[in-house]
């Protein structure tokens, strides 16, 4: 890629201030996006970053992580996604504290509206990541913050010596369980099978926690309190029989939903609501790209989510190069 390309299409700002148009805007700010950004802006991409309901992503609500290389001893999750966010910045990236609220993929360049603001790019990528899964119950609803959570890490200290209930069966699940032994009683985990879905080594470490027990082949069919959760209502998949299980607390671990809601009927999808990719991290139209768990239900892990956003910011590279020289 030649520097000319670059001189005539950046005009970077100091300050990060913002503008009406950008070379690339990036929307979601977990390890996918801000990955990208660092590639995109070290590349002399114009660049700004929408970082989306979440700051920095899912990570921000993780504890120690513990399997991102480089860190021998674990980080915490928000440092991690932190020193991330200086690193695009120190090469140039615009991040903007904002909700994307609709998109225009029509045509190009590409209209991206927040709450208050309009911006066009040349090239996009997503990087929106995916959001918990909930029960769908009305209790689930009444005891959010009232004993209701989707994060051990965030709220596992409000529960010291109670008895607590997790429900899912996946690493999610077990994470957020062998997490909250550290301040609970006891952990139950619920589970609709009869068997873990977890890592090996997860399983090893929760079936080996003294605390850690299971309640297989079961789903919550209700959550039960006052003003806070005291039980919820277990129902045997085996034998139909109903029956309460007491706790101070819910932790919900069923799985995550992609956060493509503002793209339905501009985009291509799966049945699900993940983006469909082709040609590594290229969606069905041409400029838009997508990278990490809003296109990825299989691994979603920060690193598989960081690689798949320097591959999104490597071809947004390359599809700018080709569109710039081609409009000379």
């Amino acid at each position: 890629m030649s520097n000319s390309i670059h001189i005539s299409t950046i005009s970077m700002e100091e300050g990060g201030e913002l503008k009406p148009k950008y070379s690339v805007i990036i929307l979601g700010s977990g390890p996918a996006g801000l990955t990208a950004a660092i590639y995109t802006a070290r590349a002399k991409l114009d660049t700004l970053v929408i970082s989306g309901n979440l700051p920095g992503g899912q990570l921000m609500n993780t504890g120690t992580v513990e399997n991102f290389p480089g860190f021998p001893h674990g980080i915490f999750g928000p440092e991690l996604m932190m020193n991330m966010r200086a690193q695009a910045e120190r090469f140039g990236a615009t991040i903007l504290d904002d909700v994307a609220t609709s998109v225009d993929f029509m045509h190009n360049p590409f209209i991206i509206n927040t709450v208050d603001k309009r911006f066009e790019a040349d090239a996009v990528i997503i990087a929106t990541g995916a959001s918990p899964r909930k029960l769908g119950l009305k209790s689930e609803e009444r005891f959010a913050g009232k004993g209701v959570s989707y994060c051990a890490t965030c709220d596992g200290p409000f529960f010291k010596g109670e008895d607590l209930v997790v429900v899912g069966g996946g690493d999610s699940a077990v994470e957020e369980a062998l997490f909250l032994t550290k301040f609970a009683n006891r952990v139950q985990i619920v589970h609709r099978r009869d068997k873990l879905r977890a890592s090996k080594i997860l399983q090893e470490r929760a079936f080996t926690n003294p605390k850690i027990s299971f309640v297989w082949n079961s789903v919550v069919e209700d959550i039960l309190g006052d003003r806070k959760v005291n039980a919820v209502l277990i129902r045997d998949l085996t034998t139909d029989k109903r029956y309460e299980l007491k706790c101070g607390g819910v932790f919900v671990a069923i799985g995550h939903e992609p956060n493509t809601q503002i793209f339905k009927g501009q985009i291509d999808m799966d049945e699900h609501g993940y983006i469909k990719v082709r040609d590594r991290t290229r969606s069905n139209i041409d400029g838009v790209f997508v990278a990490g768990d809003v296109h990825d239900p299989v691994y979603r892990q920060a690193i598989t989510a960081a690689g798949f956003g320097c591959m999104a910011a490597l071809d947004v590279e390359r599809y700018l190069a080709e569109k710039y020289h081609h409009n000379k």
